[in-house]
């Protein structure tokens, strides 16, 4: 068990939160959520003991280990990627190195009554004990099961962890944590990097592992089917639901329709007794009564209100001028970088009106071949882009692309056309850009924050093809909710690459699988699809 007790931190005199208290329990799968800057990461921060709060403390048992999953890490670049894994077992292993060399040394040494052979067979038992509780592990066997479950082949694992990527190195830690097999594993969005094969893994082993979990993330899909606890920052304190992500919203919704009902009357109450005090401020009568007045409403503990759910507005990509009937024919095309074949022989037509996903493992040419569509690398084979196809492309590096010498207003006015630019500033709004945030300098967002501010500025250039590699990243799950909304309600054609099944369920309609140098269409939403995709996961892991 795992206590937070009167917990609070300040920034440069801002209070982030105060005075929060709860439990972990063993085997407790929490969601921690709250809006971007509410204090979630910070609070993971805290319980792992990686940040100090500005008052409470953190306590647990002596033996207990916490595992932590930051955003961002370094990883050592001189190991491979098996060697690198291995360090989960680092202490493991350096017990039984030193246990052999003790055994050794009452082997050879013939100094039984001395002092220094009693204390090497005092550490010879304690290193025993330690060594016996951990229980027989086949490490080489255990680090294979956990990289090939988050997307690694065997082929990987002699290759230096510097070839990888941030997404796969990411992966490298996921394993190392997972395989030191901690009471209470702390996760701040571990499906960032994730294809859907490798989060389906992931659920299974969290839901089996028994241990307890806390977990940030934008996935809802993921975060429903994990969890059994919601714990919300907000307005610097927590609420705890014992309920899932889903049912959290409910009661979220309930407790904030309470909260307005509470602050109406409240208000009302207090301008009364502001109008007696105007009134009667100067009556020799009534001079008590209205200190009396003063002086309770000095007392008066005023009633918050939680922000907005931003999920309830709609906002709009323009109206998308009419293109031809074909906007993408690919026919034949073969993508290889020297001897490594991305893909071949790959034919497919979208249709206009059609909202699809590329679908596949991380390194099966799905970006590769959005790259091709939008004639940024060559090809084999003849790609068409049809008649009038005006292409809006979402990057995964998009939010890099922003002009930082800008400010967030300019950045949205210098895109917005004709009668949208009246909604600019709801838009902003939207994606909660406060009125405070319009002259902030984009080079002062956090990634977040011009993720927020490049899917705005998308949403305002006219289109009638959207290309959209990983939209969702750094988007939280309201934000996430509007751009949904928009998608479905926009009425050109769009590409999708997402590794965020809520996202697509409900918004696509037909799935491109990018698999073993192939693409095949599925006639199918994402959620047939991934029926299918889940079964073949499972029959895989059973063989």
């Amino acid at each position: 068990m795992i206590s937070v007790d009167n917990l609070g931190v300040e920034f440069s005199g801002t209070t982030l939160f105060s005075n929060i208290s709860f439990v972990i329990n063993p085997s407790d799968r929490v969601a921690l959520m709250g809006k971007n800057g509410a204090g979630k990461s910070t609070l993971l921060k805290i319980i792992a003991g990686a940040q100090t709060p500005s008052n409470g403390k953190v306590s647990a048992p002596k033996d207990a280990v916490i595992g932590y999953l930051p955003q961002h890490l370094l990883l050592n670049d001189e190991r491979t990627v098996f060697e690198e894994t291995s360090q989960a077992y680092a202490e493991v292993l350096e017990m039984q190195h030193r246990l052999e060399f003790l055994n050794g040394e009452l082997t050879t040494r013939t100094d039984y009554e001395s002092d220094d052979y009693s204390l090497i067979i005092e550490e010879v038992s304690t290193l025993s004990e330690k060594l016996y509780s951990e229980g027989e592990i086949n490490f080489d066997a255990e680090i294979e099961k956990v990289l090939i479950g988050l997307g690694f082949s065997r082929n990987d694992f002699n290759r230096p962890t510097k070839e990888f990527s941030g997404g796969w190195r990411m992966r490298i830690e996921l394993a190392k944590l997972l395989l030191k097999n901690p009471d209470l594993i702390l996760l701040d969005e571990p499906t960032n990097h994730l294809d859907i094969e490798s989060v389906q893994w992931l659920e299974n082993y969290l839901i089996e592992s028994s241990k307890a979990v806390m977990i940030i993330s934008h996935d809802r899909a993921f975060v429903d089917s994990i969890t059994t606890r919601t714990i919300e920052v907000t307005m610097r304190r927590i609420y705890d639901y014992k309920v899932n992500y889903s049912n959290y919203l409910q009661l979220r919704a309930e407790r904030r329709e309470k909260q307005l009902k509470a602050y109406d009357e409240q208000q009302k109450m207090i301008d009364a007794n502001q109008d007696f005090i105007e009134r009667f401020k100067g009556t020799y009568s009534k001079t008590n009564q209205v200190q009396s007045r003063v002086r309770m409403l000095e007392k008066l503990v005023r009633i918050e209100v939680d922000q907005e759910d931003t999920s309830r507005l709609r906002v709009k990509f323009p109206p998308a001028p009419r293109s031809g009937d074909y906007p993408v024919i690919a026919d034949g095309i073969y993508k290889s970088y020297g001897e490594l074949n991305v893909f071949e022989d790959v034919s497919m037509t979208i249709e206009r009106g059609d909202k699809v996903a590329f679908l596949g493992k991380n390194g099966e040419g799905k970006s590769t071949m959005i790259k091709c569509i939008m004639k940024q690398l060559e090809h084999e084979g003849t790609l068409q882009i049809g008649h009038n196809a005006q292409i809006a492309y979402f990057a995964q590096d998009e939010a890099s692309q922003l002009d930082e010498t800008q400010s967030v207003f300019d950045t949205i006015d210098d895109v917005a056309k004709g009668d949208i630019r009246t909604k600019i500033k709801d838009y902003l709004g939207a994606f909660m850009f406060s009125k405070e945030d319009w002259d902030k300098k984009v080079k002062v967002l956090s990634g977040g924050e011009r993720t927020r501010l490049a899917m705005v500025k998308l949403l305002l250039e006219p289109t009638n093809v959207l290309i959209l590699d990983e939209p969702t990243n750094h988007l939280d799950l309201r934000t996430k909710d509007i751009l949904k909304q928009a998608l479905i309600d926009f009425d050109g054609t769009i590409i999708l690459v997402s590794h965020d099944r809520d996202f697509l369920d409900g918004l696509v309609e037909k799935v491109f699988e990018f698999k073993n140098k192939k693409v095949k269409e599925h006639l199918e939403g994402i959620s047939e699809f991934l029926e299918r995709i889940k079964a073949n996961s499972i029959q895989e892991y059973e063989k």
